[in-house]
């Protein structure tokens, strides 16, 4: 017998059961599938009439419409990835804290946080998911020529994009983690969207006597804004730093991506060390 599981065979089943879930509620599979790709179109045309008004998102920043539209393609890939993977678990987890049924996942010969993470799968995120795809394609076409980016900046975006859905992942359980001690976390998903709501625009926005410090805040200390930004610019060319610093932000995307995942595990293990069975 293996003393080990085999991760990738359960989250392949996982992803099975999923699917055969959401397929035996069909009508609801597509209500939801409808209703988020619909709002993505409503976003969409809120930010096609903006550019009726201005060729750039900022001043001298460089986000034309294409330049931005490839932005928002990637909030809806990343965006997508986490309503669709982790988003219900972490709610669900909070639930299961106040409730006790935390008690069955312990018990189970795997990692919880692997089990708490990707336990179900909301496959209606892939409505969003395929129109940023779509959205991504479309807006490479409209750019110059020579502003394409090549083998090496599309491979950095792929892997920037991994490390934008792991920050934001890091925050989603870490918050979540907190329902041991604050016993309901009922306010979970709002307070993620008010978080994640400063990443949906460029960087270069938050300038001035109140937006450097918001910059500060949600690049240095909660990583959202470079989960999202980091990305972008690997395909948005030229995008030249407006300070020497910008330069280091890929890298620091890096450190952040493992910094976040480090604390959140902390958080996680620390919160179950804390926590109480329901038959305590």
């Amino acid at each position: 017998m293996n003393p080990r599981p085999a991760y990738f065979r359960v989250l392949l089943t996982f992803l099975r059961n999923s699917l055969v879930r959401d397929m035996t509620f069909r009508a609801n599979f597509i209500i939801n599938t409808i209703s988020s790709t619909a709002w993505v179109f409503m976003n969409l045309g809120f930010y096609i009439i903006i550019f009726t008004y201005t060729d750039t998102i900022g001043k001298g920043t460089g986000w034309g419409q294409f330049q931005f539209f490839i932005f928002l393609s990637t909030t809806l890939l990343i965006n997508s990835v986490i309503r669709g993977v982790f988003l219900g678990n972490a709610i669900e987890f909070s639930e299961q804290i106040r409730t006790g049924s935390l008690d069955f996942a312990l018990v189970k010969p795997i990692d919880t946080q692997f089990l708490i993470s990707l336990g179900r799968i909301d496959w209606s995120a892939i409505g969003p998911f395929m129109c940023g795809l779509l959205l991504l394609i479309y807006s490479m076409f409209h750019i110059p020529p020579e502003d394409l980016p090549g083998v090496v900046q599309v491979l950095l975006f792929l892997f920037y994009l991994g490390c934008g859905v792991v920050i934001y992942y890091s925050l989603m359980i870490a918050m979540a983690a907190t329902s041991v001690w604050l016993g309901r976390n009922k306010t979970l998903l709002d307070f993620w969207f008010y978080i994640t709501n400063f990443s949906r625009y460029p960087m270069e926005i938050y300038s001035g006597r109140w937006g450097d410090p918001l910059r500060i805040t949600f690049t240095f200390v909660v990583p959202v804004l470079i989960a999202v930004n980091v990305p972008a610019r690997m395909l948005v060319t030229p995008l030249y730093p407006n300070q020497p610093a910008e330069w280091l932000l890929p890298g620091f995307a890096v450190f952040a991506t493992i910094g976040s995942l480090i604390v959140s595990r902390w958080v996680f293990t620390r919160s179950l060390l804390s926590y109480r069975s329901a038959s305590s």
